[in-house]
């Protein structure tokens, strides 16, 4: 959430960002209203509290006519705090549910629009003529299955459509991308962490998964816990409610999970292969930096998902994402789309967020700094979203016969091998 002293003193700015999100301008107002009233109720509550203490001490020391009068008074006065203190709490409530509907500041230079208005600040890489090389690219599925290493049929069979199974080559791909992405960060200096799928209600909300994407996350009613569509969620909550010392500052974690997602909205697209499903793992950066490290940690961390998608020779881009495209909790947020041949386009395959202070806030985890106790910034970072990286490399890393070339970066995490062979039938 953000600051309410800012909503305060620069109520124009807040929504200026909700305009450039596309989100409700009129919670403003509505906001500023409740949390106007939570103060003023809380000052009357003060008051009434005082004059009933200051009574109190007249009470014992009146007798007659007077201490009845004062009886009276006390009475009186006892209904209005009681009625001060609900009206308070009603207050205070409204404000917290409407301050926890509100996005997070975007970065002022985080261009204006929808999902299609985004920048495109770099590309890398060479994008291949598969008709100079005389023969027409393969898709994802039929590679995967040519290969032996994806069965989209029976992950329907079992449970149905956006699920898989990884099968021989797939699976033993999956492993070696993710110890490849775990031995880069954890070079890089972050700690390695496999991260509970479950959490509870507050880590959901506390990472501003249960506003705008409540709809994208699978709930367990029965238990009340939510699966996870990232380890951004259980890699946040870890400090929940903590203080951390400023000298511990940057503290850098790599995440290893299973996500899920419904993928609300998504009926239609991608429906074909392993590119948008409803599980996938996935490893995660996610870093706690002071609020002012937290533009050049998000640099850093671009730099990190760069580094990665280079290792593995793959084409891609760098694009500044559009202001209604954020997310609730991200100021602003980099993506890295790889070139995918055969949609003749490129597709998203790492992002990284500058959270800023939103989720501290939510989560009240702080950092004492001297004396001073304020809140710090998060920040995440999806080094290797596994299914969408298979995609990525099997396509560009083809060959004519079917065959899938493998990246030098991974070719010590499968024994050797620098091909990827067609399984004979």
């Amino acid at each position: 959430m953000i600051d309410l002293r800012l909503l305060r003193e620069d109520p124009d700015r807040v929504r200026a960002s909700q305009r450039a999100r596309g989100e409700d301008v009129a919670l403003v107002d509505s906001l500023l209203s409740a949390d106007e009233r939570r103060r003023s109720s809380g000052v009357r509550f003060d008051e009434l509290r005082a004059e009933q203490k200051a009574l109190g001490k007249l009470i014992p020391k009146a007798a007659g006519d007077e201490k009845s009068e004062l009886l009276k008074k006390a009475g009186q006065l006892a209904a209005d705090v009681k009625a001060a203190d609900a009206e308070r709490d009603a207050a205070a409530t409204e404000t917290q549910e409407l301050l926890q509907r509100l996005g997070n500041l975007v970065h002022p230079d985080v261009p204006v629009g929808g999902e299609e208005d985004f920048v495109t600040l770099e590309k890398h890489g060479t994008i291949r003529d598969f008709a100079a090389e005389g023969f027409e690219p393969k898709d994802h599925l039929a590679l995967g299955q040519i290969l032996g290493a994806i069965d989209v049929e029976r992950g329907a069979k079992v449970s149905g459509s956006r699920f898989y199974f990884l099968t021989g080559v797939g699976a033993l791909l999956e492993l070696a991308l993710v110890n490849a992405a775990m031995a880069q960060a954890t070079a890089a200096g972050f700690t390695p962490m496999l991260t509970p799928a479950l959490v509870r209600p507050q880590s959901m909300a506390g990472t501003g998964f249960l506003g705008q994407a409540a709809q994208d996350v699978y709930h367990l009613a029965d238990d009340d816990l939510y699966l996870v569509g990232t380890s951004e969620v259980p890699l946040a909550a870890y400090h929940m409610d903590e203080i951390l010392d400023a000298d511990r500052l940057p503290l850098r974690y790599a995440g290893f999970s299973p996500c899920f997602r419904r993928e609300a909205g998504s009926h239609g697209k991608d429906t074909r292969g392993i590119f948008r499903v409803h599980q996938f793992d996935k490893v995660e950066m996610f870093s706690y930096v002071a609020p002012e490290d937290s533009q050049a940690e998000h640099q850093r961390l671009l730099e990190w998902e760069k580094q990665w998608l280079t290792s593995l020779e793959l084409p891609y881009r760098v694009i500044d994402v559009a202001s209604a495209d954020l997310g609730a909790s991200a100021s602003r947020k980099f993506d890295c789309e790889a070139w995918i041949p055969t949609q003749g386009k490129y597709r998203e395959l790492t992002s990284t967020s500058d959270c800023t202070e939103f989720q501290s806030r939510r989560l009240s985890i702080r950092v004492r700094d001297g004396k001073q106790v304020k809140p710090l910034a998060t920040l995440n970072g999806t080094l290797c979203a596994v299914p969408r990286t298979i995609v990525a490399i099997l396509e560009n890393h083809q060959q004519a016969d079917g065959s899938v070339r493998v990246p030098e970066v991974l070719r010590p995490y499968l024994g050797g091998r620098e091909v990827l062979e067609p399984v004979v039938k």
